[in-house]
């Protein structure tokens, strides 16, 4: 499971959408999954197309994002990453999920609950 996962972030948060992301949380893990590295990134703007571009310098195997269009979508998988898509929650929630084995695209990992 060695690698470099990124997190889109808003906040504390997953970030809703790829192409508005403006900071990054990049995480190299060893083989055991263990978190070896960890570096915040604030990005001059929000840019998929700049976006694509840092994931493939930073040799980026794991992506976690909120919604993503297809187009980008399509082309991290082309370029062989896992492209966790559609995720919503704390982003230290949906890493530790991932590094267990247990985060899938489309999850909601925000407490659900009623109001009254």
């Amino acid at each position: 499971m060695s690698g470099t996962i990124l997190v889109t972030l808003y906040r504390d948060e997953v970030a809703p959408r790829f192409d508005l992301a403006s900071e990054v949380l990049l995480v190299t893990v060893n083989d055991e999954g263990h978190e070896m590295r960890r570096q915040e990134l604030v990005l001059a703007h929000a840019s998929a197309d700049d976006l694509c571009d840092l994931i493939l310098d930073r040799e980026v195997s794991v992506v976690i994002t909120g919604g993503m269009e297809d187009e980008h979508y399509h082309y991290l998988r082309w370029k062989r990453l896992d492209v966790l898509d559609g995720v919503a929650g704390l982003a230290e929630d949906a890493l530790s999920r991932h590094l267990r084995g247990e985060l899938r695209s489309g999850d909601i990992l925000f407490p659900r609950g009623g109001h009254g």
